[in-house]
This record gives C-alpha cells, structure tokens and sequence, in this order.
C-alpha cells in the first residue's frame, strides 16, 4: 500500500516538473520575441528573398503590426541567421523598429549553423572561414549593404523619413561600418558588439573609413579582444571622435549571444552585460534615427 502511494507521490511530482519545465521554456520563448521588452509592440516576422547583384538573398523581416518605422539592418556574427539572431530582430522591432536580418551567407550556403552552441569551433574551422570569405572578399559588404537598405526602403513599414540603423556581432561589427561608410546619407547609427578585424594593418581597414561616415556609431569591445589588440580602442577613437563611443566590456568576445558556443570553457554568453549593451544600443538609435 505504501508503495502504491509512493508510486503516486512520485508520478505527480514529476508531472509538476515537468509542467514548470514547460512553463519555463514558454516564459523563454516569450522573452526571446520581444514580447516583454521596451514599447512590447506586437511583431510580425516573415521568411523574404532580397535581390542582389550575386544573386538572391534569404532574411528574416520583422515589424511591428502596424505603421511605419526606422528600418534597422542586422549583420550576424559568423554563424549566420539562426533562431538567436531573429531573436534579437524581434527585440529591437518590438521596440518600434522595422528590422531585416539577412543570411550573409546566401553566396555559398543556407542556414550552415542552426544551433551554433553545439558547434565545435576548432573542428568547423574552415567552413566558417569560407563563409566569412564569402561576404567579407572585397567589395561583397558594399553591394549588400546598398540592397539591404534598398529592400527595407522599398517596403511600406519602414518610415524613410527616418534615418537607418545598423547593428553587427562578432564579423557583423566591421561590416556595420562598412555599411555606415557605403550608404552614409541613410545610416544614422551603428553598433558595434565585440566586433572583429575593426582595426588592422592593411589599407583596407574598417576604421579608415571614419571620414566617410556620418552616423553615430559605438562600440562594444570585449575584454580579451582588448587585451590581444590594446591599441584598437584608440585608434577608433581617434578615427572617429566625437562621433563614436568606444567601451572595453569585463565580457569575452561574444558575449551579446545567447547561443555562442563555449568551446569546452566557461560560457561566453554574459547576460548581465549583454543587457548593458542593448540598453547602449537602443539609446543610440533614439538619439541617430531621427
């Protein structure tokens, strides 16, 4: 008898686990849409195509249900559009904004990382190097970024009386400079988060193209990139002036991501200052989205 009633106790705390289990991960999924952050708008998210001159792109457009807004173009960091990443389109739509988050990958491949917290780095290596080369060889950024914003300027939910923000992780980060420098009179803002290859040796680097943007920019450093590359702070800040604030973060480079892989360490993902940095980046498209 006593059995039985063990038995009993024990199926019910389960299915009470497994209803908080449920609860949990439904709060989550909320939380990862926007729902809950900022002006908490109601989004609409849809699967579009973007003609380029290298062919046709798949994105992720994201809106509030209704009006016209600030379009924002989101670059990803080196593991593609994925759910984290449209998780963040659908933050920052949530907060009044008409958002495009583009494969910039759609040269060589679809979807290469779904989960990128299951990726082992080390081993896809040279796949994520092919993928990067593929929109970072010369030229390949400039004509996208002029199609992404002429999409998100072709469409009825973006405001074009409004300036254009532009957001990048990780590979996005000099790529939203690269977008700043390519279409300065429609980008109004842009952020940088443990943005990579901003400043180097070579004749093209990001932070060289400081005079030919107008916008405001920022950017996040991560604590290790500062550390490995001391002087890169200043360089931007001498680039860029008045125009820019450059921050060094206590987080490692990726920390803005929910899925960035952890590589058999600690994990990368830091939410308190990933919290930080979109209070940073919002702020910055109230005050350059005019």
């Amino acid at each position: 008898m006593n059995n039985m009633k063990d038995e009993k106790q024990n199926l019910e705390n389960d299915l009470a686990r497994r209803e908080f289990v449920g609860l949990s991960v439904a709060a989550g999924i909320a939380a990862a849409a926007g729902s809950a952050s900022g002006a908490g708008l109601e989004v609409v998210e849809t699967d579009v195509m973007v003609k380029t001159p290298d062919g046709m792109c798949d994105a992720a457009f994201i809106h509030p249900k209704s009006g016209s807004h600030p379009g924002v173009l989101i670059w990803t960091d080196a593991f593609g559009l994925r759910p984290s990443m449209r998780a963040m389109g659908r933050r920052i739509a949530a907060d009044g904004y008409t958002v495009l988050v583009p494969n910039p990958f759609y040269r060589v491949a679809k979807d290469p990382f779904p989960d990128a917290s299951k990726v082992d780095f080390a081993a896809e290596r040279t796949k994520i190097n092919s993928l990067m080369g593929s929109v970072n060889a010369q030229g390949n950024a400039e004509k996208d970024a002029v199609a992404y914003i002429a999409f998100l300027d072709s469409q009825k939910e973006v405001n074009k009386s409004k300036k254009i923000g532009t957001q990048g992780y990780c590979m996005g980060g000099a790529l939203v400079v690269r977008t700043a420098a390519t279409v300065p009179d429609r980008v109004g803002a842009g952020g940088s988060f443990h943005g990579g290859g901003l400043v180097n040796a070579t004749p093209n680097s990001p932070h060289l193209l400081a005079p030919k943007i107008k916008a405001r920019m920022y950017f996040g450093v991560a604590a290790n990139d500062d550390k490995n590359q001391p002087d890169a702070k200043d360089k931007l800040k001498e680039a860029f002036g008045s125009r820019a604030e450059v921050e060094v973060y206590s987080s490692n480079h990726g920390w803005c991501v929910s899925d960035m892989p952890a590589g058999g360490g600690p994990p990368i993902y830091n939410q308190a200052d990933a919290e930080r940095a979109w209070g940073k980046l919002v702020a910055l498209y109230k005050a350059g989205l005019a």
